[in-house]
């Protein structure tokens, strides 16, 4: 397994290591997930998030290959002691999740465009959400059901949702800049392409 990761595409590696969160490690998980598989698209989105006094990094990889998906989240760990204590050295969580083309269930992408009455044909915002849905995960929202009486107090079971909660990300020219919107565009479009082309 030494040295996959010198067999990633060129503007695959490169765009790993412009997103800067620890590239050596994030190009050997993508490297192990594809397995020598061929690269046709990939999209490479890091995310910072605020958590009380903690600046926090989180980096996803997706990469289409001819029969798959390849999903890679890396981000900053806790690494607490026993008993609650902090512990000053630095861990990161590295996951990566294949799914077979046939089993992607819809490919999302919402659109932000402000100043719609100024909109030019073809620009489709300066903003998209991609979410990509594939069954693995669901979560269950579960509310008392009520039949609309305010006085009434029986009991009419549970109203709830399921919703897919496998992957969004958003993606914005204004804070990641324009080739990364199209990059996002051109993933979704190429993903989109081929959702359910597999055999199950």
């Amino acid at each position: 397994m030494a040295g996959m990761a010198q067999n990633l595409p060129a503007d695959l590696a490169r765009a790993i290591d412009e997103a800067g969160y620890f590239p050596a490690l994030v190009r050997d998980v993508v490297a192990t997930a594809l397995a020598g598989d061929e690269v046709r698209q990939h999209l490479v989105h890091v995310e910072t998030t605020f958590e009380q006094d903690e600046l926090l990094r989180h980096i996803t990889v997706l990469v289409l290959t001819p029969t798959k998906l390849v999903i890679v989240h890396a981000d900053d760990h806790d690494d607490s002691a026993a008993g609650g204590v902090r512990s000053t050295r630095q861990a990161v969580t590295a996951t990566s999740e294949t799914v077979a083309l046939s089993f992607v269930r819809g490919v999302t992408l919402t659109h932000v465009v402000t100043s719609p009455e100024r909109y030019r044909s073809g620009s489709l915002g300066r903003e998209v959400t991609l979410t990509i849905g594939w069954g693995t995960i669901s979560r269950i929202d579960l509310l008392p059901a009520t039949c609309g009486d305010p006085n009434c107090d029986a009991d009419h079971g549970y109203d709830g949702t399921i919703t897919g909660d496998d992957i969004s990300l958003r993606i914005s020219a204004d804070a990641e800049g324009e080739g990364h919107l199209q990059q996002a565009m051109t993933f979704a479009h190429a993903l989109s392409a081929v959702v359910g082309s597999a055999a199950r």
